[in-house]
Formats: C-alpha cells, sequence, structure tokens
C-alpha cells in the first residue's frame, strides 16, 4: 500500500490509501480533501500512520525522498538471479524430475543451462549470484548419488514424458554419436585417444552414443571408451532401451557411419525396422553401375532391389551436388597447395579423405590423378538409403532427414550446456557429468516445446538470456522481518513471466 494525492476537478487534493493488487489499483481508503498545504501534509502523515498500523510495512515520507530512498536500500541484505529458477522450476516439475526430490540436483541442472562451467566454479557463480554457499566437495558427493542412484529413474522419467509428449507411442528413434575430450593428457580405461570428431586427437575423449525420438526429445544415452568404433555402439543402447521399456517394434534411423554388413545383419535379425544412409560408393561394381545409369532430375529418387528384401533408395539433389562439387574442389586445391609446397610425400598415398586423388609417378614423385577426380563427379548429388521399412521413397527420406535434429541435439549440448571439455577423472562422476546435462537437455528441449505451443517467438536462448537478466532483492524491516521483491523492469522481463506465470 502507498499514499496516494489525487488532484480533483475543483482544484483540491484528496490523500488516498492505494493498494496494488495483481497489476490492478484500488483505493483503499480516503482520507480527505484540501486546498491547503498545510492540510494535505497531516492528511498523508495520518494515512502514512494508517498504513503503518495495518501493515507493520515502512512508510516512506516523499517530502524527503533521497533520505528515506536511502534507508531503505540501506535495508537490502541481498541480491539474487532468480529469473531461471522461476523459468524452468514449472517446466521441470511437469516433466516429473521433482520426484527425485533433491533440491540441489535440481540446481546443479540449471547452472548447466544459466551458467556452464566446471563443478568449482559452479559453486562460486552460486556465491555469488544466488545466495548458496555449498563446497564443492558436497558437489561430488551428489555426483556419486546421482550415479548410484538417480540416473535410472532420470531416464525413465525423460523416457514417460516424451512417450506423452508423442500421444503415447515411440515407434521410430534416431541414433548417432559424437566425441567428447577431456583437458588432460592421461589415458585410463575409458578415456582413451581415438578419432575425434572435435579434432581433438591429441587429447583423452569419451564415445557418447544418443537416442532421440521424433522432434528430437531424448530417451537414452551410453557413453564408450574413447577408441571405439561407433558402429559397434548402436545396438547395444537400442537393445538395451527396448528391453527396459518393452518396445517390440521400433525403427532406428542412423546416418551412414553406423551402417556395416554386420550392423544391417543383427538388426535384421533382431526384428528391428531401419532406415540406414548407404555408403553408395563402396557398393559391388553391379549396384554402383545400377547408380550411375540413373537419369535422376532434382528432388527424384530410384529404387534398387537387394538381397534379404532390402530396397535400397537412390536420390538427387541439385543443392547437394553444388555442394558435394564445392568439397571437392576445394579437397583438390589444397592437395595442389601441399605438392606445390613439397608437404606430400609417398606416405600420403592412402584412401582418406581427398588423397585418393593422389598417385605416384616413378619412385618419389607425387601428382594429381585427375582423371579420378573427374570420375568422382559423377557421384556429386547422389544420396543413398537402406532399408526394410515399408512405404514409399518420400517418406523413408523423410524419416532420414530428421536426423539432423540428434545433431541439433549434439549441438545445444556442447555450445549451450557445455558437456565438454569434462574436468572429471573418475568413471562414476564422468557419467554423472553427462547425466546432468542430458537432464539439462531435456529441460531445454521442453522449454522449446512450450515456447512454440505459446506462440512466444521466442527461442529457448533467447528465453534463457531474459531469464538471466531478472533479480530479487530482500530488504530488513525495523521489526527483523524480511520481504523478497522480484525486479520486472524491462518489456521483455515482463512478457516471459506472463508467458510463464511467475
Amino acid at each position: 500500500m502507498f499514499v496516494r494525492e489525487k488532484l480533483n476537478k475543483s482544484g483540491t487534493i484528496s490523500v488516498q490509501v492505494i493498494l496494488k493488487s495483481s497489476k490492478k489499483y484500488k483505493v483503499v481508503k480516503t482520507f480527505g480533501s484540501s486546498a491547503d498545504p498545510n492540510e494535505i501534509l497531516a492528511l498523508k502523515n495520518e494515512a502514512n500512520q494508517w498504513i503503518h498500523g495495518q501493515t507493520g510495512q515502512v512508510a516512506i515520507n516523499f517530502d524527503n525522498q533521497r533520505a528515506e530512498t536511502e534507508q531503505v536500500l540501506d535495508k537490502i541484505d541481498q541480491v539474487k538471479s532468480v529469473g531461471i529458477d522461476l523459468l524452468l522450476n514449472s517446466i521441470y516439475d511437469e516433466i516429473g524430475f521433482n520426484l527425485v526430490g533433491d533440491l540441489l540436483f535440481r540446481r546443479l541442472v540449471f547452472s548447466r543451462i544459466e551458467y556452464p562451467v566446471s563443478k568449482l566454479a559452479t559453486t562460486e557463480h552460486w556465491s555469488l549470484n544466488h545466495g548458496m554457499n555449498v563446497s564443492v566437495n558436497t558437489v561430488y558427493r551428489l555426483m556419486d548419488k546421482v550415479h548410484s542412484e538417480y540416473k535410472e529413474i532420470l531416464q525413465h522419467l525423460s523416457f514417460e514424458h516424451s512417450k506423452q509428449v508423442l500421444e503415447g507411442e515411440v515407434n521410430i528413434a534416431f541414433y548417432d554419436v559424437t566425441t567428447l575430450y577431456f583437458e588432460t593428457d592421461h589415458q585410463d580405461d575409458l578415456r582413451k585417444t581415438g578419432f575425434s570428431k572435435e579434432g581433438k586427437h591429441q587429447n583423452p575423449q569419451i564415445v557418447l552414443g544418443l537416442l532421440v525420438s521424433r522432434g528430437g526429445y531424448p530417451l537414452a544415452y551410453e557413453i564408450f571408451e574413447g577408441n571405439k568404433f561407433e558402429g559397434h555402439t548402436m545396438l547395444p543402447i537400442v537393445d538395451e532401451f527396448c528391453n527396459k521399456y518393452n518396445i517390440t517394434k521400433l525403427v532406428v534411423v542412423a546416418d551412414s557411419g553406423l551402417m556395416s554388413n554386420k550392423n544391417v545383419k543383427e538388426l535384421l535379425n533382431k526384428g528391428y525396422g531401419f532406415i540406414l544412409g548407404a555408403r553408395i560408393k563402396n557398393m559391388n561394381k553391379e549396384v554402383k553401375d545400377q547408380i550411375l545409369n540413373l537419369t535422376l532430375g532434382n528432388g527424384e529418387s530410384a529404387e534398387i532391389a537387394q538381397p534379404d528384401g532390402l530396397r535400397l533408395i537412390i536420390t538427387y539433389s541439385d543443392k547437394r551436388a553444388k555442394k558435394d562439387g564445392k568439397n571437392r574442389q576445394k579437397g583438390l586445391d589444397k592437395l595442389k597447395k601441399n605438392i606445390a609446397s613439397g608437404k606430400l610425400t609417398k606416405s600420403n598415398i592412402n584412401n582418406r579423405g581427398y588423397n585418393k586423388y593422389l598417385k605416384l609417378d616413378g619412385e618419389v614423385k607425387v601428382q594429381l590423378d585427375e582423371e579420378k577426380f573427374k570420375e568422382d563427379g559423377k557421384w556429386d548429388g547422389l544420396k543413398g538409403y537402406l532399408t526394410n521399412v515399408e512405404g514409399n521413397s518420400d517418406e523413408i527420406i523423410a524419416n532420414y532427414g530428421e536426423l539432423w535434429k540428434i545433431e541439433k541435439a549434439f549441438r545445444i549440448s556442447k555450445t549451450d550446456l557445455k558437456i565438454r571439455p569434462i574436468f572429471h577423472r573418475i568413471q562414476k562422476r564422468i557419467e554423472s557429468h553427462i547425466c546432468i546435462s542430458f537432464v539439462a537437455y531435456k529441460v531445454h528441449k521442453e522449454l522449446e516445446r512450450q515456447l512454440n505451443i505459446k506462440e512466444a517467438r521466442l527461442s529457448p536462448e533467447q528465453a534463457i538470456k531474459i531469464a538471466r537478466s531478472i533479480y530479487e532483492i530482500q530488504v530488513r524491516l525495523p521489526d527483523g522481518s524480511k520481504i523478497n521483491k522480484v525486479l520486472l523492469l524491462q518489456p521483455e522481463q515482463v512478457k516471459l513471466a506472463e508467458l510463464f506465470n511467475f
């Protein structure tokens, strides 16, 4: 409540007590009116005393505004960041993660979204911005608990929510792998050097396999040794996922890096449907000749029958052809540059990347194989899909096209949630770090879904940025009690509060 002076048409001033509630103003009491400044001052004093008697709150005498305001500011005990909690608390609860019942775990998840840094830097951030004094050892003990008690239930809760969002059915899943490196030179049974998708070949790493649903909702994940061949990671995760949730019919979609004769055979033997990116350049001569004899226009496709009832679908795209040609030329130009500089030797002659365009002339002279470069151009724009799933070619291609959503999941995890580099060395804490990031991504994904439903015209990243700017102050009253006030000072902050009802 506060005192207001209202100018009347007669020229007098009415002194009123106003209550602000739910963004509406209501006149609680009128103490009279006058044109005499002394009488007006007396009415205001009476009104302030009445307010104090009703609520006990501090009344500011605006005849001495600066001094009174400074007195109030001196009584501010705390300013802390609250926007992320206000934005994400209800989302976290709606997914069902609150059933874990650990508030510190919730804060770790939110910190992965708000300010993703090391666990030590996280505790420092809590102290400076959230009024929380938690030791890093307490965080480590929690991570041990995450590993031993929380991981399975969190994946289960995530799956059940995703199933609900997908109207009760999960019949198609998209699988891909990535690598996560460590800021160390030390290797062990899990952290090993291997082929790094991030170009960190000198750093020990782990391989992360992720299974997501249609729409990009995370379903399951697992970590593997850093030198594990990615083709050997898919079936263990798919099998465990189907067994755990009693899924009897599933179509698995994966890119060509996961396609091997062994994987195809196992998928068939276990009764899975699949759509895999086909390595069409590595197929036998008969199939390759059939592919190159096709005359496809932009967006057109054709089907080539395969053994075991499999379908090989070939499609052509002008856009892909342009990109393929540009990449080939870029690779060729780099080879020319290295040949001119003398950097290429006999040891470079292999089939890796664009080195296949090199050949030996004599004993040591390296030259470009221009004919091979031209022959390779015949494949520009062609893309293959191997499947045992019924349906027309357009449906198969469209389903495969959703793989970009798992690539987006990895991008968000690596850039926004900063899942790597990983600073832990103990395996159970590494697994806990991945679990926290998995839950954070699920919350991020649900935030995106709700923003779309609300037609907010905000990306999750924009909403998070706005939420980071929302603070709460705590003021100490003369009687020792305290009041808290969330500061919504900018229009975008008010809009976010209205969208998510905080």
